[in-house]
Protein backbone atom coordinates (compact mmCIF):
# COMPACT_ATOMS: atom_id res chain seq x y z
CA UNK A 1 0.00 0.00 0.00
CA UNK A 2 1.35 3.41 -0.91
CA UNK A 3 0.33 6.79 0.39
CA UNK A 4 1.15 10.39 -0.14
CA UNK A 5 3.49 11.92 2.43
CA UNK A 6 1.19 14.93 2.41
CA UNK A 7 -1.39 12.81 4.20
CA UNK A 8 0.89 12.87 7.24
CA UNK A 9 0.47 16.62 7.73
CA UNK A 10 3.50 18.47 9.06
CA UNK A 11 5.56 15.27 9.32
CA UNK A 12 4.90 14.60 5.63
CA UNK A 13 6.02 18.13 4.77
CA UNK A 14 9.24 17.59 6.72
CA UNK A 15 9.96 14.26 5.03
CA UNK A 16 8.99 15.55 1.56
CA UNK A 17 12.00 17.89 1.50
CA UNK A 18 14.36 14.91 1.88
CA UNK A 19 12.91 12.72 -0.88
CA UNK A 20 15.34 12.24 -3.72
CA UNK A 21 18.47 12.57 -1.59
CA UNK A 22 20.20 15.10 0.58
CA UNK A 23 18.81 18.58 0.12
CA UNK A 24 21.71 21.05 -0.08
CA UNK A 25 19.43 23.82 1.19
CA UNK A 26 18.88 22.12 4.57
CA UNK A 27 21.37 23.23 7.18
CA UNK A 28 22.73 20.71 9.70
CA UNK A 29 20.77 22.18 12.63
CA UNK A 30 17.55 21.88 10.60
CA UNK A 31 18.37 18.26 9.74
CA UNK A 32 18.89 17.56 13.46
CA UNK A 33 15.54 19.14 14.35
CA UNK A 34 13.79 17.28 11.55
CA UNK A 35 15.41 14.00 12.60
CA UNK A 36 14.17 14.55 16.18
CA UNK A 37 10.64 15.20 14.95
CA UNK A 38 10.56 12.26 12.56
CA UNK A 39 12.07 9.70 14.95
CA UNK A 40 9.37 10.47 17.50
CA UNK A 41 6.63 9.81 14.95
CA UNK A 42 7.65 6.91 12.72
CA UNK A 43 8.13 3.21 13.52
CA UNK A 44 11.55 2.25 14.87
CA UNK A 45 12.03 -0.09 11.88
CA UNK A 46 11.72 2.93 9.56
CA UNK A 47 14.34 4.80 11.59
CA UNK A 48 16.62 1.74 11.52
CA UNK A 49 16.30 1.46 7.74
CA UNK A 50 17.12 5.15 7.27
CA UNK A 51 20.12 5.05 9.59
CA UNK A 52 21.39 1.84 7.96
CA UNK A 53 21.25 3.49 4.53
CA UNK A 54 23.15 6.52 5.85
CA UNK A 55 25.81 4.15 7.27
CA UNK A 56 26.12 2.53 3.81
CA UNK A 57 25.92 5.67 1.68
CA UNK A 58 28.70 6.70 -0.68
CA UNK A 59 27.93 10.28 0.44
CA UNK A 60 28.95 9.66 4.05
CA UNK A 61 32.24 8.62 5.64
CA UNK A 62 32.97 4.87 5.71
CA UNK A 63 30.89 2.72 8.08
CA UNK A 64 33.80 2.08 10.48
CA UNK A 65 34.60 5.79 10.72
CA UNK A 66 30.99 6.69 11.53
CA UNK A 67 30.73 3.94 14.15
CA UNK A 68 33.94 5.22 15.73
CA UNK A 69 32.57 8.77 15.77
CA UNK A 70 29.29 7.66 17.33
CA UNK A 71 31.23 5.60 19.89
CA UNK A 72 33.21 8.67 20.93
CA UNK A 73 29.93 10.58 21.38
CA UNK A 74 28.13 7.82 23.29
CA UNK A 75 27.64 7.41 27.01
CA UNK A 76 29.19 4.33 28.71
CA UNK A 77 26.02 2.23 28.29
CA UNK A 78 25.73 3.14 24.59
CA UNK A 79 29.42 2.40 24.08
CA UNK A 80 29.01 -1.02 25.66
CA UNK A 81 25.95 -1.66 23.49
CA UNK A 82 27.83 -0.71 20.33
CA UNK A 83 30.74 -2.98 21.22
CA UNK A 84 28.40 -5.85 22.04
CA UNK A 85 26.68 -5.45 18.65
CA UNK A 86 30.01 -5.47 16.84
CA UNK A 87 31.39 -8.38 18.86
CA UNK A 88 28.28 -10.47 18.24
CA UNK A 89 29.05 -10.30 14.53
CA UNK A 90 32.67 -11.43 14.51
CA UNK A 91 34.57 -14.48 15.60
CA UNK A 92 36.98 -14.65 18.53
CA UNK A 93 39.96 -14.83 16.19
CA UNK A 94 39.07 -11.42 14.78
CA UNK A 95 38.77 -9.97 18.26
CA UNK A 96 42.29 -11.13 19.14
CA UNK A 97 43.65 -9.58 15.93
CA UNK A 98 42.22 -6.10 16.60
CA UNK A 99 44.37 -3.52 18.36
CA UNK A 100 47.16 -6.01 18.95
CA UNK A 101 44.83 -8.27 20.92
CA UNK A 102 43.98 -5.56 23.45
CA UNK A 103 40.24 -6.09 23.04
CA UNK A 104 40.59 -9.84 23.50
CA UNK A 105 42.55 -9.22 26.69
CA UNK A 106 39.96 -6.74 27.91
CA UNK A 107 37.08 -9.11 27.32
CA UNK A 108 38.57 -12.28 28.73
CA UNK A 109 37.75 -15.72 27.39
CA UNK A 110 34.73 -16.41 29.59
CA UNK A 111 32.92 -13.09 29.36
CA UNK A 112 29.98 -12.79 26.99
CA UNK A 113 29.28 -9.06 27.15
CA UNK A 114 31.24 -5.85 27.43
CA UNK A 115 30.36 -3.77 30.47
CA UNK A 116 30.14 0.04 30.42
CA UNK A 117 33.33 0.16 32.52
CA UNK A 118 35.18 -1.98 29.97
CA UNK A 119 33.79 0.06 27.10
CA UNK A 120 35.35 3.17 28.62
CA UNK A 121 38.77 1.51 28.27
CA UNK A 122 38.38 1.13 24.50
CA UNK A 123 39.51 3.92 22.20
CA UNK A 124 37.54 5.18 19.23
CA UNK A 125 40.45 4.07 17.01
CA UNK A 126 40.09 0.51 18.32
CA UNK A 127 36.36 0.68 17.63
CA UNK A 128 37.02 1.89 14.09
CA UNK A 129 39.36 -1.06 13.50
CA UNK A 130 36.85 -3.47 15.06
CA UNK A 131 33.98 -2.09 12.96
CA UNK A 132 36.01 -2.37 9.76
CA UNK A 133 36.89 -6.02 10.51
CA UNK A 134 33.29 -6.79 11.53
CA UNK A 135 31.99 -5.33 8.25
CA UNK A 136 34.54 -7.35 6.26
CA UNK A 137 33.66 -10.58 8.05
CA UNK A 138 29.89 -10.00 8.20
CA UNK A 139 28.39 -7.18 6.04
CA UNK A 140 25.08 -7.67 7.87
CA UNK A 141 26.62 -5.90 10.85
CA UNK A 142 25.65 -2.61 9.19
CA UNK A 143 21.93 -3.46 9.58
CA UNK A 144 22.44 -4.54 13.16
CA UNK A 145 24.20 -1.29 13.97
CA UNK A 146 21.39 0.62 12.21
CA UNK A 147 18.89 -1.23 14.44
CA UNK A 148 20.96 -0.39 17.52
CA UNK A 149 21.22 3.28 16.60
CA UNK A 150 17.46 3.47 15.93
CA UNK A 151 17.05 2.88 19.66
CA UNK A 152 19.35 5.85 20.36
CA UNK A 153 18.18 8.65 18.02
CA UNK A 154 19.80 11.38 20.13
CA UNK A 155 23.18 9.70 19.64
CA UNK A 156 22.59 9.34 15.89
CA UNK A 157 22.50 13.13 15.56
CA UNK A 158 26.28 13.06 16.11
CA UNK A 159 26.76 11.67 12.57
CA UNK A 160 26.14 15.14 11.18
CA UNK A 161 23.62 16.97 9.06
CA UNK A 162 24.48 15.42 5.69
CA UNK A 163 24.18 11.87 7.01
CA UNK A 164 20.96 12.77 8.82
CA UNK A 165 19.55 14.17 5.59
CA UNK A 166 20.38 10.88 3.85
CA UNK A 167 18.73 8.93 6.68
CA UNK A 168 15.65 11.16 6.48
CA UNK A 169 15.46 10.69 2.72
CA UNK A 170 15.45 6.91 3.14
CA UNK A 171 12.87 7.16 5.92
CA UNK A 172 10.68 9.24 3.62
CA UNK A 173 11.02 6.64 0.86
CA UNK A 174 10.18 3.88 3.32
CA UNK A 175 7.10 5.74 4.56
CA UNK A 176 5.98 6.38 0.99
CA UNK A 177 6.28 2.67 0.14
CA UNK A 178 4.15 1.56 3.11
Amino acid sequence: MSFNLGNLGNLGNVLQQYLGGANPNVNPAQAENDFDQVTQSVPRATVAQGVTQALRSEQTPPFAQMVSHLFSNGNPDQRAGMLNQLLANIGPSVLSSVAGGALGNLMGADQARVTPEQANQVSSDQVQELAAKAEQQNPGVVERMGDFYAEHPTLVKAIGGAALAIALGHMAQGMQRH
